[in-house]
């Protein structure tokens, strides 16, 4: 017998100016399953959530939730349906604490209209305590890790009696420790009879989790078919519509003279006596498990964060990093991990965005030079295949994908001679990810080189001429190509010498 479809989609078209987003989409949920969804930055995921969660409205189409047709106006009729969504970027306000999260928007009241605080208490223990989670209710968000965050969200939409729950990359952010957990709540959701729509493009995760898997590729559903219909190879090949030929497009190029010397480098926080190097034409990697210190270590090499002690030179040349224009004087520049807190402006445009950091050379005699911006806007986001309906859309209307791709656009127009990259494929689909590899190839062949920064380890090994462990603030190891492996390097990433 068939199972009992919570949600279904039935030919749903969404158009915005220049681009046909969505067209004749047809989808369900299953109450008890967990319906994959894949596809390339850009292939309509988000639309298509969006306008489940009522964010968007469908220019045509019908949505069913439990066999009955709903016309979901807005979020708050979505919740009211049972529907919930927990977005990739989680958006909160720090200083609220559990309590009030779990309870905003439907907050009980006594007489004269007070708040009840003494119920809201007691319901939160009962909930949190029901859901295995060690939060006290007056605990701030702020002081919450992502992984914690999510798990509130997971509990917040059971709190509201979402039948329907849409993860979009619930994973992307966390460690391997807190997926498990992630994936224990999700079977557990499986088991109540929810129904789960789980947005991601990791592999192993969507193989390891789904009954059903839908690949959306440029607006329409190429496919929908149970997992075990499915293989790694045959999902990416639906996804991208190309063959990526091979999953690391790595090339042997000779390594120049000696770019960067770090020593004894130490931060006010997070590492302490740092040592590398780093070559023209080199990309370079730090491994290591969440806490080890990494990102810390180039936010303080980009001017992000002051750091204590130690010596940087360039070529031979001992320089001093106190702020970002420092590092960006002397070519350094970085993509960061939290793309939208440090890389972008949201509500402004591609351009504007793309030519923050080089504007200057635009400005000729006190006048803006529009079609000479134009014309290398256009040039670059070409080169890095950033998907926008023009250069004048708004940054925050452009999938995760291609936002981190506007980031690097904007580097990029800079000529930087070192480029950092932060956890550059975060979130990121496997075709994006293979452009991103081949720019960095790219970019390593013209004699400049990369420090990379990734929780992934075949991406590391894959791209990488050396890397470097880290754990504890320091660093634990150092591999050349020759000597990587998985294990060896989570040794080091362990502090097992």
């Amino acid at each position: 017998m068939e199972q009992e479809k919570l949600l279904e989609v039935r030919n749903i078209s969404k158009s915005f100016p220049g681009v046909k987003a969505l067209e004749d989409i047809c989808f369900s949920v299953k109450k008890g399953s967990v319906h994959v969804l894949c596809g390339e930055n850009g292939a309509g995921k988000s639309t298509l959530m969006k306008i489940i969660n009522g964010i968007y409205k469908a220019d045509s189409g019908q949505i069913f939730v439990g066999g009955q047709q709903v016309d979901i106006q807005d979020p708050i009729k979505a919740r009211s349906l049972g529907i919930s969504m927990i977005f990739q970027e989680l958006n909160y306000t720090p200083e609220m604490t559990v309590e009030e999260s779990l309870f905003i928007g439907r907050l009980p009241t006594k007489r004269f209209g007070r708040v009840d605080w003494k119920t809201i208490r007691k319901e939160t223990v009962a909930l949190l305590a029901r859901e295995g989670l060690p939060y006290d209710p007056q605990t701030k968000l702020k002081d919450l890790t992502v992984s914690d965050l999510q798990m509130l969200e997971i509990t917040k939409a059971i709190f509201h009696d979402a039948d329907i729950l849409i993860m979009d990359e619930p994973s992307s952010s966390i460690a391997q420790k807190e997926v498990e957990t992630l994936f224990e709540k999700i079977e557990d959701l499986r088991s109540r009879g929810k129904g789960i729509v789980y947005i991601s493009h990791k592999m192993d995760e969507i193989f390891r989790i789904a009954d059903e898997i839908s690949i959306l590729r440029d607006g329409i559903i190429v496919e929908t078919r149970p997992k075990e219909e499915f293989n790694i190879q045959t999902v990416i090949a639906m996804m991208v519509g190309r063959e990526l030929g091979g999953d690391f497009p790595k090339e042997e190029i000779g390594l120049g003279d000696t770019v960067l010397e770090v020593s004894n480098f130490t931060g006010s926080k997070g590492f302490h006596n740092i040592n590398f190097n780093l070559h023209a034409g080199e990309i370079i990697g730090f491994a290591g498990l969440v806490g080890a210190g990494r990102t810390e270590l180039v936010r303080a090499l980009f001017g992000l964060d002051p750091h204590r002690g130690g010596t940087l030179r360039l070529h031979g040349k001992e320089i001093q990093i106190k702020n970002v224009q420092d590092s960006i004087k002397n070519g350094v520049v970085m993509l960061s991990e939290d793309r939208r807190r440090y890389g972008l402006v949201l509500i402004r445009d591609v351009k504007e965005n793309v030519t923050l950091a080089t504007l200057s050379r635009f400005f000729r005699g006190g006048r803006l030079r529009v079609k000479e911006e134009n014309e290398a806007v256009e040039k670059v986001c070409r080169r890095i295949r950033v998907k926008t309906p023009s250069i004048d859309t708004q940054v925050s209307t452009l999938s995760g994908g291609n936002q981190q791709k506007i980031v690097l656009s904007k580097w990029m127009l800079q000529n930087p001679e070192i480029l950092i990259l932060d956890e550059p494929t975060r979130g990121i689909d496997v075709g994006a990810k293979f452009e991103i590899y081949k720019l960095m190839t790219e970019i390593v062949s013209e004699g400049k080189s990369i420090i990379m920064v990734s929780s992934e380890l075949p991406e590391l090994i894959g791209m990488c001429d050396r890397i470097y462990v880290m754990a504890g603030g320091k660093i634990t190891g150092e591999l050349e190509r020759a000597e990587f492996s998985q294990e060896k390097i989570m040794r080091y990433a362990m502090g097992m010498q």
